[in-house]
């Protein structure tokens, strides 16, 4: 066995810093926006309620693109690839601070995301290619403490820029931490390939036009004037799924199989993150705009008011195994998401007149039960699947994921615009935010009864894997 070389030593070391500054700009870039919105509405000359498209467009990205990313990497290296991502992600960031209206930031948010959407799973191939079996974890949790922290600070850096600097500085942000990725990358990322390379391009492009158009049909629901183009692009939508389903049964290597939905553990996993996300995805969204559209709040305050969500949720990472332990996966998500729901439904108590603060510590708790939610859904959905099943499983995790919060926030925001159009809310704008708090959290409280169709005993054998 040949000796560990100085220049690998340096590649292990450096190689986590090198995907957690991927992973942090990701992260970062996922959560800043949604301070900035109502900002960045005024000086573009368009309704904070229309932003939505800024943060949709960049989400769904990255779930159209995430299933390449593999192939690209077997194809043209893991290094190249990596260092495109980055470069793409920092361009697109300059281009959105360039932005002149909503379609120009649209585009860029556009090119963020294929970039977004190839470093973080190329960063990892790279970390599980480079480290041993025993090592990768270590690694591994070195890497994703960017993950926590990201959602801590995007939302004050972001109210923090608005309020002193412009709105221009949260996407020009992005442009020091890519070009120190860049660099590292340059020294110190292996350039891992694989002369077999497969891939289902026929099955990517039904696969990515089924997401689009769905996702568009979702937008134009927002802002229709008749339903006729909304039907028609949701079953074109559904049409381009049926083929895929149609594509994936004929054999061949789909880049989904559907033996993945035979799966019960994986089915109910997916169907899970999908209901219950519709929900949980659109109060990072929903509330800051209403502090600062109702409350006329700043970006700052509705920046501290969201914070403790994700500071909390690392509280509720360290404690999910434990729970798991005690009460099994059925109880523990079906129990957790109706815990969510009713968390969501009290945001709606306050009226204009109470306390801003009051959302502080129903925003903690929610942040707690959010992490629990999102470690249980996830580790189920892979629990029973074999291991030539664990890699496209997992990319289909992601990719979903990635669909249900683009989703939930076009779902949040098209709520909202229907309640501002009602009689409902008497002309306060506050009222609308209520009525949407409450029908987004009874939505996700019956979502809980998905997972009733886990058994008892099911997740056992993930005791091990858990962490």
């Amino acid at each position: 066995m040949t000796e560990t070389s100085p220049q690998q030593i340096s590649v292990k070391k450096i190689l986590p810093l090198i995907l957690a500054t991927a992973i942090f700009m990701q992260m970062l870039d996922s959560t800043i926006l949604n301070t900035s919105l109502p900002s960045i509405a005024k000086d573009l000359h368009e309704s904070p309620l229309n932003m939505q498209n800024a943060i949709i467009s960049y989400v769904l990205t990255l779930a159209v693109f995430m299933p390449a990313s593999g192939f690209l990497a077997d194809r043209f290296g893991t290094k190249k690839v990596f260092i495109f991502s980055l470069v793409l992600f920092s361009l697109g960031s300059l281009f959105c601070s360039m932005s002149q209206n909503l379609t120009h930031l649209v585009i860029s948010r556009v090119i963020q995301g294929v970039g977004g959407s190839l470093m973080t799973p190329v960063g990892k191939l790279a970390l599980i290619k480079t480290f041993d079996k025993n090592e990768l974890l270590k690694a591994m949790n070195f890497a994703i403490i960017p993950a926590l922290i990201g959602p801590v600070l995007g939302p004050l850096v972001g109210g923090y820029m608005v309020d002193y600097l412009s709105w221009h500085w949260i996407f020009l942000i992005n442009i020091p931490i890519g070009v120190l990725g860049i660099i590292l990358g340059l020294k110190y990322m292996p350039n891992y390939k694989s002369t077999d390379v497969d891939f289902d391009l026929k099955g990517f492009l039904i696969f990515a036009a089924a997401s689009l158009l769905l996702s568009i049909s979702l937008e134009l629901f927002g802002d229709m004037q008749n339903i006729s183009p909304v039907l028609f692009v949701f079953i074109l939508g559904f049409l381009f799924l049926y083929y895929y389903y149609k594509h994936a049964r004929r054999g061949g290597n789909p880049i989904f199989p559907l033996d993945l939905f035979q799966v019960r553990t994986f089915r109910v996993g997916i169907v899970g993150n999908l209901a219950t996300r519709l929900g949980i995805s659109s109060v990072p969204l929903l509330l800051p705009l209403m502090i600062q559209i109702a409350y006329k709040q700043s970006a700052v305050t509705s920046g501290w008011i969201i914070a403790p969500m994700a500071l909390t949720a690392i509280f509720g990472k360290s404690s999910v195994i434990k729970i798991l332990d005690k009460y099994g996966y059925r109880q523990t998500l079906m129990v957790n998401t109706f815990i969510i729901g009713t968390l969501i439904c009290l945001l709606a108590i306050p009226d204009i007149h109470t306390n801003l603060y009051w959302f502080v510590p129903i925003i903690a708790i929610l942040g707690f039960f959010n992490s629990i939610q999102f470690t249980s859904m996830n580790t189920i959905s892979i629990a029973d699947l074999r291991n030539f099943q664990t890699s496209s499983g997992n990319s289909l995790i992601s990719v979903n994921q990635q669909l249900a919060i683009g989703f939930g926030i076009a779902f949040g925001l098209i709520v909202l615009k229907l309640f501002e159009n009602s009689n409902l809310i008497e002309g306060e704008i506050h009222n609308a935010f209520r009525y949407t708090f409450l029908t987004v959290g009874i939505l996700t409280i019956i979502s809980g009864f998905v997972f009733r169709r886990l058994h008892i005993s099911d997740g056992k054998n993930m005791k091990s894997k858990e962490g």
